[in-house]
């Protein structure tokens, strides 16, 4: 690659030393990804298309790298100044399914499950699909029919889930798969601070003086964020990582708490009894910029460091470390992820670290706040404007009447046709087993695969009368549709998604998809003109779709009015809210002292820790807890197709601890109340000896989610996936791994599937005692 000189300017150039320039409103701003037209490409006929990768939250810039035929065909990263110049194994092959072998190109239909898929032309497909919704509503009422949608689909896409599903099919029924990734930590940011989002930018890290991290494998979730702990750790500061497990991160850490699966709320309050008790509280802070510290307070004095070791399974003397630790620093940070949120009790999780940084006044300045690290590459962006069950576009509720009637005014309809709040994801699937829901449109999730309790899962997809699935490869779930339609990738169209920080990024277009294939958007819009309102979906593109979000966001917490595709372009991306053309957007939040809640206080809450939801006993003693690798993502349907990846990590495995007698490899029989699966053992001390990890991202009869609970936390409606009562069994002969389905006429990808049928487990990243293969 060349550089155009004027990238060179000293004036365009990102400062390194953020003791030199610390990353404010204008450092933040400026400091975007360098322009497209900047780079040229060296080979004859080749094209660079920016853009941003596929997968998690932290939204890495890369260029696409296209042929003169106009394919994608590679990947490079760009220096976008999230992740300068650094992609993980998912990003630097992520580029491989844009023109995979097994793309969908033509609808699949049938009229029923015991008929095989065949391809059928778009108006058969999507005729069939509107007579069965009109079948269902017309027969059982508008509500039986239900709409899943995904956070990996651009913001444009997820504003029309919500509006697809209200105003087309007119039901109350919508939810999406975000449900399974940071609604807990949404729930407690909008109690906390009335706003649902990141406090501080990526950038801050660099700044703090200790940083604290709970329930994230950061070395494998998000690679390319460990770029930032490690130049926080480069100035000095000090790390504390709160796992069951030694993951790379924690391995590098002054402090690893090894807590029991399903303590952290008690650990959390426990450290804050320390806080107080050791006279380390900012009640200056807390006096002018708080409400409900004199009820956490009290709450806190039944939570000991005795106490809090007994239930957690630490030593009291590590809890009052970790307290001294982050509340005498300077500066501290506290990010967490899906570890403390996939809870019965998450929402209360993420409150009791939300209680820690206020008490200690760790809040709204550079290299001080509070964050949470969103899993899926939408997953910010994706619950912000409608797709979620209980919210509208803006972040509005659909509760309150105001928000009801703004949005019925923008989208031309009256207030008494906007259903009213829908329920979530997996209570969707129980209200189809129920029948009470008969019709389902899917659009980019994998149920079978992502949600708990399989069992469950697959009998209510069954039970449903129809199911359309949108996807550009046949998933577990899509092959047990009646219609599936094939829609684009992520090069293939453009838009805009939210990344962990709120910075919103644009994604381009970098080819044309394959003859067959349309876009989500076309797909729907297309659906709610045959079902009569095609009025209300005139959208030629993703632009159009942008325009209205920006409009239906305005003047909300959720402003987006003020960002448009030409200064994301020029910036490299703009953190919410946004609210005029002219204004820089908001990377941190509360620096003013005030939060969004009308008195501007943060809203302290109680929290009080119960057991998780799976009792233990004689026949469960131990803890299951589920993750991701480094080499997949969520459900696998585009990771497990990816020979690379799969040659990386082909299969799930069962790491356990080496006191239960197994060596590596050997059968491991994990039983829960759900059911039991064999895996080969990863025998490793960095584990706690009651746990049991096992990744998620398979199929049965290899799917940690045929064994997970399906208990839901009260308030965000979140499974209880981070913990369940299980135990361990020798067994004779591992569970073999399955190819993902193809489309009729088509084989499985051989390239992708070679590796499948190695019975070892991964000899790293994992942890210490991994290299023995015997």
């Amino acid at each position: 690659m060349t550089a155009d000189p004027r990238a060179d300017d000293p004036r365009r150039a990102v400062p390194l030393d953020p003791s030199l320039a610390p990353p404010g409103t204008r450092a933040f701003r400026d400091a975007g990804g360098i322009p497209a037209d900047r780079w040229h490409a060296d080979q004859n006929g080749e094209t660079l298309v920016p853009t941003h990768c596929c997968f998690c939250g932290v939204q890495c810039g890369m260029y696409l790298r296209v042929d003169r035929g106009g394919k994608v065909f590679g990947v490079e990263p760009r220096n976008h100044d999230i992740n300068r110049m650094r992609l993980c194994p998912k990003g630097v092959n992520a580029y491989q399914q844009v023109n995979h072998p097994d793309r969908l190109t033509a609808p699949l239909m049938r009229r029923s499950r015991d008929e095989a898929f065949r391809e059928a032309s778009w108006d058969e497909a999507l005729d069939f699909t509107v007579s069965e919704v009109k079948r269902i509503q017309q027969t059982y009422g508008n509500d039986a029919f239900g709409v899943l949608g995904g956070a990996s689909l651009y913001s444009e896409k997820t504003y029309l889930v919500g509006k697809f599903a209200r105003v087309a099919l007119k039901t109350r029924h919508v939810d999406y798969n975000g449900r399974l990734c940071m609604v807990s930590a949404a729930g407690a940011n909008k109690l906390a601070f009335g706003i649902d989002r990141a406090g501080n930018p990526f950038s801050d890290i660099l700044l703090t003086d200790c940083l604290l991290i709970a329930g994230s494998n950061v070395g494998e979730c998000f690679p390319v964020m460990t770029q930032y702990v490690w130049g926080a750790r480069d100035r000095g500061a000090s790390l504390i990582v709160i796992d069951p497990r030694e993951t790379a991160i924690a391995r590098t850490a002054d402090i690893h708490v090894v807590l029991k699966p399903g303590t952290d709320s008690a650990f959390f309050t426990s450290v804050l009894n320390v806080v107080i008790e050791e006279g380390l509280t900012d009640e200056a802070y807390l006096a002018a910029h708080t409400t409900g510290w004199d009820e956490v307070r009290a709450k806190a004095a039944e939570y000991p460091p005795s106490r809090g070791a007994e239930i957690c399974g630490v030593p009291a003397e590590q809890i009052v470390q970790v307290a001294r630790t982050f509340a005498r620093a300077p500066k501290a940070m506290a990010w967490h992820a899906r570890g403390i949120e996939h809870h019965s009790q998450g929402v209360e999780n993420c409150l009791a670290v939300i209680n820690l940084c206020a008490a200690t006044g760790h809040i709204g300045r550079p290299g001080a706040g509070y964050g949470t690290i969103t899993g899926q590459g939408n997953g910010q962006g994706g619950r912000e404007h409608g797709q979620k069950s209980d919210l509208l576009p803006g972040g509005r509720s659909i509760m309150n009447a105001e928000h009801r009637r703004q949005i019925c005014e923008i989208w031309g309809i009256e207030e008494s046709e906007l259903p009213p709040a829908g329920t979530s994801m997996m209570e969707m699937v129980w209200q189809m087993q129920r029948r009470e829901i008969r019709g389902l449109i899917g659009i980019c999730n994998n149920p079978f695969v992502s949600l708990p309790n399989y069992g469950v899962v697959k009998e209510g997809y069954d039970a449903a009368e129809f199911h359309a699935q949108f996807d550009f490869f046949l998933s577990e779930t899509a092959a047990n549709a009646h219609v599936v339609f094939p829609v684009t990738t992520w090069a293939e169209d453009e838009g805009v998604m939210a990344n962990a920080e709120a910075r919103v990024v644009k994604h381009n277009k970098a080819q044309d998809p394959p003859p067959g294939v349309r876009t989500d958007t076309w797909v729907m819009c297309e659906l709610a003109r045959r079902l009569g309102v095609g009025d209300k979906f005139a959208f030629a593109d993703s632009r159009a779709v942008f325009d209205e979000l920006r409009i239906a966001s305005a003047g909300t917490v959720n402003d987006y009015y003020g960002i448009t595709y030409e200064r994301l372009e020029e910036t490299g991306g703009i953190a919410w809210p946004c609210p005029s053309i002219d204004h820089p957007g908001t990377p941190r939040l509360f620096e003013d002292g005030r939060t969004y809640h009308p008195d501007g206080k943060i809203h302290l809450q109680v929290v009080d820790w119960h057991p998780p939801m799976d009792p233990y006993d004689d026949e469960h003693p131990m803890s299951l807890t589920t993750g991701r690798t480094v080499a997949h993502y969520l459900s696998g349907n585009q990771t497990r197709r990816l020979g690379g990846l799969v040659e990386q990590t082909p299969r799930p495995w069962a790491e356990i601890h080496p006191s239960h007698g197994f060596r590596n490899g050997e059968p491991v029989r994990v039983v829960t109340r759900r059911g039991s699966e064999v895996f080969p053992a990863l025998v490793t001390e960095a584990i706690r000896p009651d746990t049991v990890f096992i990744p998620y991202h398979w199929p049965v009869p290899t799917a940690a989610n045929a064994l997970t609970i399906d208990a839901l936390d009260p308030r965000s409606k979140i499974p209880e996936y981070k913990v369940c009562a299980c135990r361990i069994e020798h067994a004779e002969k591992i569970d073999e791994v399955p190819a993902p389905p193809v489309a009729p006429g088509h084989v499985a990808y051989p390239e992708a599937q070679v590796s499948r049928t190695d019975p070892w487990p991964p000899t790293s990243p994992q942890g210490r005692g991994t290299s023995e293969r015997g």
